[in-house]
């Protein structure tokens, strides 16, 4: 489907990011921190499909 183009500190930032964001939707901060989500699915699976469509990735580049 579409291939690995999110990088380490990427993938990083984007668990950490979404997992703050569901914490803080499951406490009831606010219906919209449920968009956490997207980064957490994005950063588990390392693909992120808006990188796809702009051709952009932050893998490091294989020799």
């Amino acid at each position: 489907m579409f291939a690995n183009n999110v990088g380490g500190a990427d993938k990083i930032l984007r668990i950490v990011l979404g997992t703050l964001l569901l914490i803080g939707a499951i406490m009831g901060y606010g219906i919209w921190m449920w968009i956490g989500v997207i980064p957490l699915v994005t950063g588990l699976f390392g693909t992120c499909p808006l990188y796809s469509i702009l051709g952009f990735s932050t893998c490091s580049m294989k020799k």
